[in-house]
């Protein structure tokens, strides 16, 4: 039995562990040495959206409801598909305005409404504190299972109190963590490195715990797959539970899950400030985008054998703890441990990013917007509030995390770690219409996305967070069986008599169909604001080179006035920052006016701080004027991007100029190198015809000379003399060929012929000569027929010219020749090939150019022959002849006999009609 005391310092020491990290990642962003600079640590981090629900909810879901549990993680697997769209405009348009949170978000793209981000902090917070009871939840049942099993852990769990209830001092530890690396810095908008890097190592941790504890249950439980899943099958009840018959709501279901996760993965709080506020580089996403699917579909791996083997084995115990019960069940303690310390990582991830997003927007759009406009605390005169913005959101750390462990001891045991995963899931749900139409539909406005988001709201609390509270004894749980009053078409589950058989997707279908309803009806036929217009043409124009640098005001006022309020909210170091003259690197003076584009960047570095609805107040108090209206804005940015495109046009035009000049580089190259092999083939010519040339007149001046030879020597004098003028008149021959095909005005006579005949033919003809060389002359024929449209002379030269290449470079032992006819693919091939020293592969295409040769050597035993005899303008016809009849002749080496191939390939005749 593990100790609790032993359970208590791993825990808390594992919570040590994550302090060290995130205080090395901040010393290391200090340093200039980011260790969150990566697309792998982004993909990690984003794995926050595997909490305790994960870990342990999703084998209590899948024991339940067998594969609906997938629904969740397909879901945020097409969301990151269309990372590079969505997400990345998001990235975008959160950089350039320095977005804080999805309230900020939402309260920046509908005309920085304070209004609206309020509703949408508020949302959240009632929304989101289920969840982060959930994580608290969790970690109190796994810790109970472990120190208690086989007991129930219920009984101790009821019989704590607050002061002992590990989950109290857990928020405890995680509020000092979170404040300590969470709120820094005064800007929000800045990443939390050490955060970050610590919620990245938990990703791992994570992942390995679950991992174990499947392969454990696969390969120690049972003796592999096929044996859990034989055991399984052996169940009905259990096999019952892989069919898709189980999923609540059948295909209504399906969807329903299938968008609700999508949804809510794009609008959850803590999803957003990893995803868009966390991120680093726009260009860690398409990374992102398929690495984090692969992490999804790791920790998912084991979901359904560990399901089995736990309503195999233990079918008493409750389904979200038989990641724990199973290893306890064989008496281990080092797994259970490990799967432990799994369950605390997935559980304090999820609760750090949640608390940071939703402090942030607590105190930028609940808080300070009052203290704002409250007379009693006279914020106006007081010189320096950074301390004071810090401490509130540090306060609403605490209190976040407190109301979280409340809602946990209140009401928490009424439902499943599921069940309380997907009422946060749907109550996010509610930020993504105007979230994702605000991107892509210019007219959508304050007035339709604050009725929908009040309406979904209110349909979500009455079908899903009220039943909850009926389901724990607050209400009379006559309200969700009959409806309120005993009216029954107002039964949360079933509104207006429509019962889906999956409570989710009926919740998620009624606010949705309000929500979105409501957004683009009261946006058809109502007006948007000037400042509503401008923030939908920089939200909908977002991935336009130059949005994010265009100048929104034109009203005036002072550097002096503005750095006097940006000391009170951001203290002088920030200020400083702000306003440097980047040109001179010094502060200007105070009473120089503030230019268009200053008041601009100290409204996004207020932004950054207090949220885009209380930064535009306070720039408005000291600004004479307003923003830009929309055709003003319209107008600076197309300037932008028609300078932008001219810009690009001019790239274009200098890239093809300097294209061009490379192809005249290179046709000058060309041209020289032509000239080069024009001499050299001038030089080799008249060496070529100097040689018999000279024989010629050499022996004939023998002969002259000599006129009482006897008739022996006449008669090999004048054989020589003729030979040397056959080889003369074939090298003249082959060279006007030559120079034919190059022209382009060699006379070929094509016309159907076949192939195989031809062959045939053409072996029959060299075969007595080639014998009386002592050449064994192989033929492998493979076809029939083989028609094609060639002329018929040419390609028994062709033929010819490569038989006797093939005899000359053929083995001084033993020569053998082979000719192999055969069809690759849709095209008739003929091979020649030696068995001699073959070509080597730099040689091969060499081989083809005019009067190359290669020397031919042999072993010591046999002497050398030297250069064959040849003009060396054999194989250089050859490839013009077949390159003019459509085919193609190379060299490679032979696999057959060892030697060369030449390798003749050429189309069939086309089929008649």
């Amino acid at each position: 039995m593990i100790g609790n005391v032993f359970v208590l310092v791993t825990a808390f020491g594992y919570l040590a562990l994550l302090f060290v990290i995130a205080a090395w990642g901040d010393r290391r962003a200090g340093q200039g040495r980011s260790l969150i600079g990566s697309a792998n640590v982004y993909a990690l981090s984003i794995a926050v959206y595997c909490t305790a629900w994960t870990f342990y909810g999703s084998v209590g879901r899948a024991s339940q409801f067998g594969p609906s549990f997938l629904l969740i993680y397909l879901g945020p697997t097409l969301a990151m598909f269309t990372g590079p769209l969505i997400i990345r405009k998001m990235v975008r348009i959160a950089r350039a305005q320095r977005i804080t949170s999805i309230a900020d978000f939402i309260s920046a793209r509908y005309g920085k409404s304070g209004f609206l981000g309020a509703l949408v902090a508020l949302i959240a917070l009632i929304g989101v504190t289920p969840y982060i009871a959930l994580q608290l939840k969790a970690i109190t049942l796994s810790q109970a299972v472990l120190l208690s099993y086989p007991d129930s852990p219920s009984q101790s769990i009821a019989e704590e109190s607050f002061l002992t209830d590990k989950s109290f001092w857990v928020a405890l530890v995680l509020a000092v963590f979170i404040i300590l690396f969470g709120t820094r810095h005064l800007d929000a908008s800045e990443r939390h490195e050490g955060m970050v890097a610590a919620i990245a190592f938990e990703s791992l941790v994570k992942l390995f715990a679950f991992v174990a504890v499947g392969i454990f249950c696969v390969f120690v439980l049972f003796q592999g797959p096929s044996d859990l899943f034989a055991q399984a099958a052996a169940q009905p009840e259990v096999l019952k539970l892989l069919s898709l018959d189980s999923v609540p709501g059948g295909a209504l279901g399906w969807t329903g899950m299938l968008l609700l996760a999508f949804l809510a993965f794009l609008s959850l709080p803590r999803q957003f400030q990893i995803l868009v506020v966390e991120n680093v580089d726009e260009q860690h996403i398409r990374r992102a985008s398929w690495l984090f699917p692969l992490y999804l579909l790791a920790i998912n791996l084991f979901v359904i054998p560990i399901a089995l083997a736990g309503l195999v084995l233990s079918p008493g115990s409750h389904p979200d703890s038989f990641v724990l019960t199973l290893p306890l069940s064989t008496g281990l303690e080092a797994l259970p441990l490990i799967v432990f310390i799994g369950g605390l990582s997935a559980a304090t991830s999820m609760v750090i990013v949640e608390t940071i997003a939703l402090s942030t927007m607590v105190s930028n759009h609940l808080v300070m917007p009052l203290l704002l406009r409250s007379r009693r605390l006279h914020l106006g005169e007081r010189r320096d509030l950074s301390g004071w913005l810090l401490g509130i959101r540090r306060i609403a750390i605490l209190l976040i995390l407190l109301l979280g462990y409340l809602y946990h001891a209140l009401i928490g045991d009424s439902y499943s770690l599921v069940t309380i995963g997907l009422v946060s899931f749907a109550a996010a749900a509610q930020f993504a219409p105007s979230l994702l139409l605000g991107l892509y539909w210019r007219s959508a406005n304050h007035a339709g996305a604050s009725l929908g988001l009040i309406a979904g709201f209110c349909v979500w609390v009455y079908t899903l967070l009220l039943p909850g509270f009926a389901q724990s004894g607050w209400l009379a749980a006559s309200f969700v069986v009959q409806g309120p009053w005993g009216i029954d078409w107002l039964r949360p589950y079933a509104l207006f008599g429509i019962e889906l058989g999956d409570i989710y997707s009926h919740s998620l279908l009624w606010s949705l169909l309000v929500n979105v309803g409501l957004l683009i009806g009261v946006s058809l036929f109502t007006r948007q604001s000037r400042l509503e217009q401008t923030q939908a043409a920089l939200f909908i124009g977002a991935l336009r080179v130059g949005f994010e640098h265009a100048p929104l005001w034109q009203g005036q006022t002072t550097r002096g006035e503005l750095r006097r309020l940006l000391t009170r909210y951001l203290g002088a170091a920030a200020t400083s920052r702000v306003l440097l003259d980047f040109q001179t690197d010094e502060l200007p003076p105070s009473d120089q006016p503030a230019s268009p584009e200053l008041i601009a960047r100290a409204e996004r570095a207020l932004a950054g701080a207090l949220g885009n609805a209380s930064a535009r107040v306070l720039i408005n108090s000291v600004v004479r004027g307003e923003a830009l209206d929309l055709e003003a804005v319209l107008s600076i940015l197309d300037t932008t991007s028609q300078t932008l495109e001219y810009n690009r046009r001019l790239k274009q035009k200098s890239d093809e100029l300097a294209r061009i000049g490379e192809e005249l580089r290179s046709a000058n190259e060309r041209l020289m190198e032509l000239d080069r092999l024009k001499d050299e083939f001038v030089a080799m010519v008249s060496h070529e015809l100097r040689t018999p040339l000279t024989s010629i007149r050499a022996f004939a001046e023998i002969l002259k000379e000599n006129p009482n030879l006897d008739e022996a020597k006449q008669a090999h004098f004048l054989d020589i003399v003729v030979r040397e003028s056959q080889r003369l008149s074939r090298l003249i021959e082959d060279i006007l060929d030559l120079a034919r095909l190059e022209s382009g005005r060699m006379a070929l006579n094509p016309r159907p012929l076949d192939l195989v005949e031809l062959v045939r033919h053409g072996v029959a003809t060299v075969e007595k000569v080639q014998q009386q060389r002592g050449i064994s002359l192989e033929v492998d024929i493979e076809l029939e027929k083989a028609p094609i449209v060639g002329d018929p002379d040419r390609l028994e030269q062709v033929l010819l010219n490569l038989l006797d290449n093939a005899s000359k470079f053929a083995a001084d032992e033993t020569p053998r020749v082979r000719l192999h006819l055969y069809r690759h693919k849709d095209r008739y091939r003929v091979a020649v090939e030696d068995n001699g020293q073959g070509v080597p592969e730099e040689e091969q295409d060499r081989v083809f150019e005019k009067f190359h040769q290669l020397e031919r050597h042999s072993s010591e035993q046999n002497p050398p022959r030297g250069r064959p005899k040849g003009s060396g303008l054999g194989l250089a016809i050859s490839r013009g002849i077949v390159a003019h009849l459509g085919g193609q002749l190379w060299c490679e080496s032979s696999r057959q006999l060892g030697g060369a191939s030449m390798v003749v390939e050429l189309p069939p005749a086309p089929r008649t009609p």
